[in-house]
């Protein structure tokens, strides 16, 4: 059995200053020093998982193999590793009180006063040590949701500074993630935040082993020897964290400033071998440095928050290194395609992908987008609604059926060419409740999907309740649409494509949560590739 180590990783001063970018990062270079590392996410709203928030409030919420709805943070673990997450990678609030709230329906403490501490600290340390008790990994990244001084992260620090004194010395740091301000008025760098957020931490009974501190400045020898006075760190525990290009470039910024030797030092680890990042290094510098610039329309419904569809963005990012394309993203808000202006709005984009998504908002100019990349042979990717959308677009100007139609839009149409799951026609309760993670499909012979993919089965993983209804196949087929992939079990279509068409794909899954940096999606890449060929010509 491996003796775990466990790094947390809080976060002080403000939101948004990358602690899941900094986390997975060095995961990164720990995982090139030769340690097996895995990263998780302390979530403190009370949502059971992110499955029931809307995209605006939470961003996209990233889907598991093995069927979790998590935070968009764990895309990042998977795309910077190279290595799939899962359930026990993400917890909420919500989940940790309803284990707790459901032993005590059991009885399971015995008639006893069920409180904060110790039975909710309990559960959440339970929780974070899930991962290391399996016995995988040699190392564990905690990542805490939220700013220290939130009264929602309260029982997740009193529960890391009870695991700090549990696992004991050397099994267990505290990395904090600030931020140093730059007053250009004063014409300088301020550190009274970090020292005030480092503070609090301490008064919750926690001590930053390292700081890494944010900045859009240089942080000097005097600032670092500041902050290790007041914050009761050394010198050399104080990591800057500059503004980086993208968020590629962070881990080798990181190994610039020996964040990953400083914590291997500190958990009492030694002997491993040095980062090269080799394969990441192509990628980034294919990425910032293409020989062509391609245009992609991305039409969905929640486009002004580009984290709705960040698993896409990032797809785009891996396949354009992959044909040295810069894949320029113009996001287009699906209400906005009315039929007059749909040609000016999407005239000069080398593709047109259409978004998942749910409801019936912006649904028509989801439609109108297919017909124009269908009728001018732009390249089209339709994921998941995007691949209903360009069935009930062929439907209806193709098979002449006017009414064709979606249930989730029209329970009443005639022509019901996308229908509700079977398995779904009883189900009240919306959270948890869809066809999620990853389901086995079977390619066609001499399709466009199996020369992509190079094999006859695949795994994607999904979230969805609708699908294409079967009834209405043959004439689909007959009329030019054919079904190139189905899963071999329920018979359910997860692929369509036309095969007269330049490159015309919609698919069921998503296969945006599968695309990382050393492996690119193929699906992405085929895409990006067919946008370069339209571009050329």
């Amino acid at each position: 059995m491996k003796n775990t180590k466990y790094v947390f990783v809080t976060g002080g001063v403000t939101s948004s200053l990358g602690k899941g970018i900094i986390a997975a990062s060095l995961a990164k270079l720990l995982q090139e020093r030769g340690y097996t590392v895995t990263i998780q996410k302390l979530d403190p709203y009370i949502n059971i998982d992110p499955g029931t928030l809307n995209p605006y409030e939470h961003g996209e919420c990233f889907v598991t193999d093995d069927g979790a709805e998590t935070d968009l943070d764990l895309g990042h673990y998977e795309r910077f590793l190279n290595t799939p997450t899962s359930q026990a990678n993400n917890v909420t609030t919500g989940r940790i009180y309803q284990n707790v709230i459901d032993k005590e329906r059991k009885g399971e403490y015995l008639g006893k006063t069920v409180q904060v501490i110790p039975h909710i600290t309990d559960e959440i340390k339970n929780r974070v040590q899930i991962l290391g008790n399996t016995g995988k990994y040699d190392i564990v990244i905690t990542e805490i949701g939220g700013t220290v001084g939130d009264i929602e992260s309260l029982p997740y620090v009193e529960s890391v500074r009870q695991l700090l004194w549990e696992l004991g010395d050397n099994n267990a740091i505290v990395i904090h993630l600030t931020l140093i301000p730059y007053l250009a008025a004063a014409g300088e760098l301020k550190t009274k935040p970090t020292q005030h957020s480092v503070k609090m931490l301490m008064q919750s009974g926690v001590s930053p082993d390292i700081l890494v501190c944010r900045s859009e400045h240089e942080i000097n020898d005097g600032i670092k020897r500041k902050l290790a006075l007041f914050c009761n760190v050394k010198k050399e525990d104080v990591i800057q964290a500059l503004d980086a290009e993208t968020i590629y470039d962070v881990p080798n910024l990181m190994l610039e400033q020996g964040l990953d030797k400083v914590v291997l030092n500190k958990l009492d680890l030694k002997g491993s071998k040095v980062p090269q990042l080799i394969e990441w290094n192509k990628f980034v510098n294919k990425h910032k440095n293409p020989k062509y610039t391609i245009n992609i329309g991305l039409i969905g419904k929640y486009v002004e928050l580009h984290d709705a569809y960040k698993s896409i963005s990032e797809a785009f990012i891996h396949a354009g290194a992959t044909n040295e394309v810069k894949v320029k993203i113009h996001w287009i808000h699906s209400e906005e395609l009315k039929a007059a202006d749909v040609a000016g709005l999407l005239k000069g984009l080398n593709g047109i992908l259409v978004a998942p998504g749910f409801g019936e908002r912006g649904i028509e100019g989801k439609i109108k987008a297919v017909q124009y990349a269908r009728e001018n042979n732009i390249p089209f990717f339709g994921i998941c609604l995007g691949m209903q959308m360009a069935v009930i677009e062929f439907s209806r100007n193709v098979l002449k059926l006017a009414d064709a139609n979606s249930i989730e839009m029209d329970e009443n149409t005639s022509n019901p060419v996308i229908n509700l799951m079977e398995e779904q026609k009883e189900i009240t309760n919306m959270g948890g409740t869809m066809r999620l993670g990853a389901w086995d499909c079977k390619l066609t012979e001499n399709s466009k999907l199996k020369d992509i993919y190079n094999s006859e089965i695949i795994s994607e993983r999904h979230r969805h309740r609708y699908e294409l209804n079967n009834k209405y196949v043959a004439d689909l087929e007959t009329a030019g649409m054919t079904v190139s992939g189905k899963n071999p079990v329920t018979d359910l279509v997860e692929v369509i494509e036309i095969p007269s068409h330049p490159w015309f794909i919609g698919v069921q899954y998503h296969p945006e949560y599968k695309s990382t940096v050393e492996n690119p999606h193929p699906l992405f890449v085929a895409f990006v590739k067919a946008g370069l060929e339209h571009s050329l010509k």
